[in-house]
């Protein structure tokens, strides 16, 4: 129960719904006893008016006796159904006050959940599975909620009915209360073996599910590779093991869940055996009166759905700790990129690295070794390097996704660290190597940065990135919708649609991290004219593998295995001929055999 204290937090904040649920339940309860007690006295006066009805028959006032018994009787009835009615508006309440609670806690633990993950960093995210992460806030959640709904229910249940009805069981007759309860502890005990079994088994059932699920959409993710290297009729033979392995777990799991109600009305059965055997003694022994036996077998009824519940009750709250424990590793994940002075100033652009080394913490992979350079604003810089060289490390470190391992990054000459993350990243517009869209139409992809999208805005983005045409030849235009991850568009369109959406919040620093790789060079670059208009009003940050995405720059940097090897502009470092000119040259040759 550790874990779960946690949330008690939750249960304080809507105390009031508590409280009324505690209130109704014990109300309820007592609806629950007043008929049985109500069946005891009719069937006593029933018993003892037949006795009485004959003689009063033989002298002639059988009749007038007759209409006095069914009146009685029939008042009794309608004191039952009354009491009746009134469990059930109370029970309704109950559900009205505390389930209704569950669910606004539960929503509460989602939204939590969800903001905490918006403020971890990218390491996180590097450590942790989505599959996981999307687990946690959603199956993980529903079990805890399953403990403060039902389970609080049905425990505040028992807790109020089980003494209730005990002392009023014992305050009749103690014997015939003990003989009666017998078999209400061997079926706590054999519900809460069951409730273990159904539980190990719905849980390898999920795991198979989500086996199941997860090669599903790997299939129709890689669609396009299975048709073209002809594995549909091996996919299908996988699809088929798998979901053989869930068919045979879920039959077992049907196994055990059919002994779970023979289970509970065989002792059921065997109370009420036990019941009307000692009762009937007991009435032959003038101890106790008919209505006893009746009341007793009603008394047994009402406590076997708490006692069974108790076994899926300890079960819920078993699971609902493990979730808990769960939920609370993610919570207590911490955001290390903390903002020292929170300033939310305007910047201007200037950017200084000084001397920055960087180890990935999941990884240990060192990227950067001793990287410096300086970029005044409204200057462009380009970062040329093969695959591993450090260049995405360098856009996530100006971005802060990361804080440097050593060394330091100064933001218009003020530690980058100084800075508001959200002030720091709403200055400067990025383009991602792996380019992620949404699933939502191309106008709101490239306002996605923006407080209000404006149209003219979107199209004006859209002309500099060199994607307006292609955007206008969809039917829809700018509303056309995008399928998963942008899949509707090809992987130049895709590109160009996000540098679009980098430009389109006119940022003061603009990273354009190896975002041109998906085009062929003539687009290539009729982008770069375009963006070379923006780029002189803005700090522009070039990072490729492609001399000819950075040749247009004031300064570039080629960097080999986290290090800086040269520096200068296009002619200085074509003059070198050191690495840079020998990329430009193999560069330049592959793409005049392309073209032959």
């Amino acid at each position: 129960m550790k874990s779960l204290w946690r949330i008690n937090s939750y249960l304080f904040k809507y105390k009031g719904l508590l409280f009324l649920g505690i209130v109704f339940t014990v109300i309820s309860n007592f609806f629950v006893i007043i008929p049985a007690q109500l069946v005891r006295i009719a069937i006593d006066y029933v018993v003892e008016s037949f006795s009485l009805y004959r003689p009063l028959e033989k002298g002639g006032l059988g009749e007038l006796a007759r209409e006095d018994f069914l009146e009685s009787v029939f008042i009794f009835g309608i004191l039952i159904l009354i009491m009746a009615l009134l469990r059930g508006f109370f029970l309704f309440l109950i559900r009205q006050t505390i389930i209704i609670m569950s669910r606004k806690i539960e929503y509460d633990m989602k939204n939590e959940l969800f903001n905490h993950f918006q403020y971890l960093p990218l390491s996180f995210y590097r450590k942790n599975s989505t599959g996981d992460l999307m687990a946690r806030i959603s199956e993980d959640v529903s079990r805890v909620r399953m403990y403060l709904g039902p389970a609080i229910m049905y425990g505040l249940n028992l807790l109020v009915l089980f003494p209730l009805v005990i002392t009023y069981m014992l305050s009749v007759n103690v014997e015939l209360t003990i003989y009666s309860l017998l078999p209400l502890p061997i079926l706590s005990l054999s519900i809460y073996l069951v409730n273990n079994l159904i539980n190990e088994r719905s849980e390898t059932i999920q795991q198979s599910l989500s086996e199941l699920s997860s090669f599903v959409q790997e299939a129709f993710s890689g669609i396009r590779v299975l048709k073209a290297f002809v594995r549909e009729e091996d996919s299908a033979h996988e699809f088929f093991k798998a979901s053989e392995k869930y068919k045979h777990k879920s039959i077992e799991l049907t196994r055990v869940n059919a002994l779970f109600f023979p289970l509970i009305m065989a002792l059921v059965g065997i109370s009420t055996i036990i019941t009307i055997y000692v009762g009937g003694m007991k009435v032959i022994q003038g101890e106790i009166g008919y209505g006893v036996i009746a009341e007793f077998i009603l008394y047994v009824n009402m406590l076997t759905w708490p006692v069974a519940s108790l076994g899926w009750v300890t079960s819920i709250v078993q699971r609902a700790e493990v979730s808990q424990r769960r939920i609370n590793e993610l919570l207590d994940c911490k955001n290390d990129l903390i903002s020292e002075k929170n300033i939310g100033a305007e910047i201007i652009g200037s950017i200084q690295v000084k001397d920055i080394f960087f180890t990935y913490p999941d990884s240990g992979i060192q990227a950067l070794k001793g990287v410096s350079f300086e970029v005044q604003a409204g200057q462009t810089l380009g970062i040329i390097g093969t695959t591993g060289s450090g260049k995405s490390t360098i856009a996530n470190l100006l971005l802060r996704m990361y804080d440097p391992s050593e060394g330091q990054i100064l933001v218009d000459e003020r530690p980058i660290q100084d800075y508001s993350l959200a002030s720091l990243r709403g200055q400067m517009g990025v383009v991602p190597q792996d380019v992620f869209l949404f699933s939502d139409t191309i106008a709101n992809n490239i306002a996605f940065g923006l407080d209000r999208p404006d149209l003219e805005v979107i199209s004006k983005a859209a002309q500099d990135a060199d994607v307006y045409q292609n955007i206008l030849d969809f039917p829809k235009g700018f509303d056309t919708l995008l399928g998963e991850r942008g899949i509707t568009l090809s992987g130049g369109q895709k590109q160009r649609v996000s540098i679009a959406r980098a430009i389109a919040k006119e940022p003061k620093i603009l990273i354009l991290d190896d975002c041109l790789s998906a085009v062929d060079t003539k687009t290539e670059n009729a982008i770069l004219n375009s963006l070379q208009k923006i780029m002189e009003k803005r700090t522009s940050i070039i990072i490729s593998h492609r001399v000819s995405s950075a040749k247009l720059a004031d300064q570039i940097i080629v960097l080999d295995e986290g290090k800086i090897v040269e520096r200068g502009n296009h002619q200085s470092l074509m003059a070198q001929k050191g690495v840079y000119a020998e990329l430009f040259e193999k560069q330049t040759q592959k793409a005049s055999t392309l073209e032959e």
